[in-house]
């Protein structure tokens, strides 16, 4: 652990042309006598390193030292993955690797190549999460994310819509998107059962509980995560809406309607004439005729449903019980 941070604190003093105790106690979580301590360690190596006491003081590297010990230790390995993403990282138990493994990719690197790398650095940041919303808490990420770098077999409590279930799984993969973690994960089925083993996603905040297992499963050296991620995103999206809407929508109704996601721009860009100069005839997936009649008023009046007739006259039935109610009101 000494010696991670000792090397630590030399590629520091490369990148910047001076840093303080108190800095750098602060990153490591020492006390600033162990960073004094440290300092002495690095001299005592042959390190230059030279203090100045005061205020703006610090410790700098005298001349042009510059040292190759920029290997990558076990858990910076495995942040390579997640450089950029900080908070990923730390969900994930692995807080300091990603910030570890830049200072040593910019060490390594020509001063002028490294210098502009740190401008696009100060300039670009990649936020994951979705407006208006939060991280979920997941309590058991990074257990899991233990079994799935060990190919552990786990055993978990889940909480779904349908009741809560107990499942054995091996872990494959685990995917962040919005903000949510998610587990792809392959079902153990009980010897002698019909059941055959399937593919299924998770999310992590519903985990009730995780047990990992000392079971290793082998795993399909077949199997890529992106591309079945991708996959599954399709099937859950055309499962999602499976019905079907025709609907008549104005220049600026498309605007409001292609604001929607992919789904909607698909339909868009599929889209023909109307009979109503400026107007187009959309056929939208749909989820179902009342998530339907809430999409249609909420972009009123620039869409008018074409067909079902059925959803047609739930709408106006809603309408004339919202019109009514608020006249009531009033």
């Amino acid at each position: 652990m000494r010696a991670s941070r000792l090397l630590s604190i030399l590629i520091l003093l490369q990148l910047r042309q001076r840093v303080n105790a108190q800095g750098l106690a602060r990153e490591f979580e020492v006390s600033i006598r162990t960073i004094y301590r440290d300092i002495d360690a690095l001299s005592a190596a042959g390190v230059p390193v030279f203090g100045d006491r005061g205020p703006g003081g610090g410790f700098s590297l005298l001349g042009r030292f510059k040292t190759e010990l920029t290997g990558l230790f076990d858990d910076e390995a495995q942040s390579l993955a997640l450089m950029g993403l900080p908070g990923a990282a730390r969900d994930l138990g692995l807080d300091g690797g990603p910030q570890r493994v830049h200072n040593k990719l910019m060490a390594a690197l020509p001063h002028e190549t490294a210098a502009s790398a740190g401008r696009l650095q100060a300039r670009l940041h990649v936020d994951p999460l979705s407006w208006y919303q939060d991280g979920m808490h997941a309590p058991h990420l990074q257990a899991l994310a233990r079994a799935t770098l060990g190919d552990c077999r786990i055993e978990v409590v889940y909480e779904s819509w349908k009741g809560q279930r107990r499942h054995t799984l091996e872990p494959l993969g685990i995917v962040l998107k919005a903000g949510q973690w998610y587990a792809v994960a392959r079902t153990v089925v009980a010897p002698g059962t019909s059941a055959e083993a399937k593919t299924i996603t998770l999310k992590v905040s519903a985990i009730q509980n995780l047990v990992v297992h000392a079971v290793r499963f082998r795993r399909d050296t077949k199997f890529d995560l992106a591309t079945w991620w991708a996959a599954s995103n399709g099937r859950f999206e055309r499962d999602l809406r499976p019905e079907r809407a025709v609907l008549l929508v104005s220049e600026a109704g498309c605007r409001r309607l292609a604001e929607l996601g992919s789904y909607a721009k698909a339909a868009l860009a599929n889209a023909s004439e109307s009979a109503i100069t400026g107007w187009r005839r959309v056929t939208l997936p749909i989820e179902s005729e009342e998530q339907a009649v809430r999409l249609v008023l909420s972009l009123t009046p620039e869409v008018v449903i074409e067909s079902p007739l059925g959803l047609r006259r739930r709408l106006v039935l809603v309408a004339c019980a919202a019109a009514e109610q608020h006249a009531h009101s009033a």
